[in-house]
């Protein structure tokens, strides 16, 4: 399976200085300075309207900030997007109706401009092996998401984002999902940054939390993730000490 194109970074693949925006007259982010090494993924959590997928938008390219400068490697991110090594996945799957599961996943190549040899590969591991020929409608939620991780993967991103990639499911397919699906962008080394509303699932998914204030958006807590594959499930004493350190760092800055 192809593996993501290193970018050009010295160790940080996404580097945001002094970074704001605003919308009219409502301050979104507020100086945002923050560098995420390559091949991590890093969560972002804060209270509901903070800026949290605003800050993602802009790393993604599709929101300009105010001031300040976002790089993913050398290079700002739209020529990473056109280039295809960036790709972005949302709480609505999003799947286009009238293709199915295998076309779907394919999708991702096609807009990125690249092969599309690894798409049955994926549809394997993410379990929809079985029903690759099957079009969205006949998919549970979770199916539809699995099959939109896959598209976000297919092309080999050298950056993913997730924006509540599992907002929409049922906590029971959530830790599944959870469990089986990071493996996938981890083991190929791809850099992640991933926003959800819940401290547990940032603890679980990622090797590092950034802890962000009520809008206008500022990092408050920087708190890195240090556990071992078989530490990294919803009921285990290490994630839950840790997403209670989160928590008291959310309280506090109430």
């Amino acid at each position: 399976m192809a593996r993501p194109v290193a970018l050009d970074t010295g160790g940080a693949a996404i580097r945001c200085e002094a970074v704001t925006k605003s919308f009219g007259k409502v301050a979104a982010v507020a100086s945002i300075t923050v560098t995420l090494a390559a091949g991590r993924t890093t969560a972002l959590v804060g209270p509901s309207g903070c800026g949290k997928s605003t800050i993602l938008r802009m790393i993604a390219g599709l929101e300009a900030p105010d001031s300040g400068t976002i790089l993913l490697g050398s290079d700002p991110p739209k020529a990473v997007a056109r280039r295809g090594g960036l790709a972005m996945a949302f709480q609505d799957p999003s799947l286009l109706p009238w293709r199915d599961v295998r076309a779907n996943v394919a999708l991702g190549a096609e807009l990125a401009r690249k092969p599309a040899d690894a798409v049955d590969t994926l549809i394997e591991l993410v379990g929809l092996g079985g029903f690759a020929g099957h079009r969205p409608a006949e998919l549970s939620g979770g199916m539809r998401q699995r099959a939109a991780i896959a598209r976000s993967l297919v092309s080999a991103p050298e950056i993913l984002l997730l924006d509540e990639p599992f907002g929409a499911v049922d906590a029971m397919t959530r830790s599944r999902l959870n469990a089986e699906l990071p493996p996938l962008w981890r083991d190929r080394g791809t850099t992640a940054v991933l926003v959800t509303h819940s401290v547990e699932e940032a603890v679980v998914l990622s090797d590092r939390v950034l802890v962000l204030s009520d809008r206008p958006a500022r990092i408050v807590a920087d708190i890195a993730i240090d556990l071992a594959p078989d530490q990294r499930g919803h009921d285990t004493q290490a994630v839950r000490a840790l997403a209670q350190d989160v928590f008291s760092t959310l309280e506090l800055k109430d």
